[in-house]
């Protein structure tokens, strides 16, 4: 009886200890006492929402190059396209099914296909380069978006045949080098968008199928001790899609039939703090 209390007893001190480890890794700062975030800390409440541009394709991918030109993709219609004033331009020649894009450091224009093909646009030439289209000799599925670590390497979402029944979704890491596709993550719910953490030490995906979005260590996280986790649970709509982050670590989630875009941020193991910041038009998800 006394070994049994014993082993009950250390079993307990165990457990405290490991609660304390996980606080100890995550806590980097008291929780606000406020439960939720104002707008007016990350856009001055005199700022004002204006139209930049009108296009008639279905827009996705949307970020910018160095000198501050808007770029996007369209996957209904296989168009790369740009702003030029108030309206938006085609450029180029129409190519497969182009969904998610990211500029690499040297300029050229990463994109993610639904062909399941990840290639490059030299936005200079219009030359297209294939980078990636299958793993381990099997053809890629439908690919969605993808995000650059500091280093160069780049991680993209393969959601295609997943579904909240079928948690097939992976996430790929391809190194800087280009070599060795390797496989992140898998068995999760229609992963959508990615993105990094502003230090780089966890991914951020958008589990659609889930309604919510997890945390995953990066390749190159220091505390290899840490581990995945719900980042952040949706409620109505149907789940998160784009992901973006800003230098003060701010996550934002487009919430597909939500209306609306929100921001998010870690403040311990058990709080996530979220606002909704702007109600958006609903559009089909991809």
């Amino acid at each position: 009886m006394k070994k049994k209390v014993l082993v009950v007893t250390l079993l307990f001190l165990l457990s405290l200890v490991t609660v304390a480890g996980a606080k100890a890794l995550y806590v980097s700062k008291p929780v606000p006492t406020k439960e939720r975030h104002s707008i007016s800390e990350i856009i001055s409440s005199k700022s004002q929402w204006e139209k930049v541009a009108t296009g008639s394709g279905f827009m996705e991918g949307i970020n910018f190059d160095r000198n501050g030109k808007i770029w996007m993709v369209s996957p209904a219609t296989g168009e790369i396209m740009t702003v030029e004033g108030d309206k938006v331009s085609v450029v180029g020649e129409k190519y497969k099914l182009p969904v998610g894009a990211k500029f690499h450091k040297d300029g050229r224009l990463f994109i993610t296909d639904l062909t399941g093909e990840l290639y490059a646009y030299n936005t200079t030439t219009g030359e297209r380069t294939t980078i990636v289209n299958s793993y381990n000799g099997l053809p890629l599925n439908g690919l969605n978006d993808l995000v650059f670590d500091n280093s160069g390497g780049i991680y993209f979402t393969e959601p295609m045949g997943s579904s909240a029944t079928k948690p097939i979704g992976r996430i790929f890491y391809l190194p800087p080098d280009g070599s060795g596709l390797q496989l992140f993550q898998e068995n999760i719910a229609y992963p959508n968008g990615i993105a990094l953490s502003a230090d780089g030490q966890r991914v951020y995906i958008s589990e659609f199928a889930k309604n919510q979005v997890i945390s995953v260590p990066s390749k190159n996280a220091k505390d290899q001790r840490e581990t995945s986790f719900v980042f952040g649970q949706f409620e109505g709509g149907i789940g998160p899609d784009g992901l973006a982050v800003d230098t003060e670590g701010n996550l934002y989630v487009a919430h597909f039939q939500a209306g609306k875009l929100s921001y998010l941020t870690l403040v311990d193991l058990n709080t996530v703090q979220f606002a909704c910041l702007r109600m958006l038009e609903h559009s089909p998800p991809i």
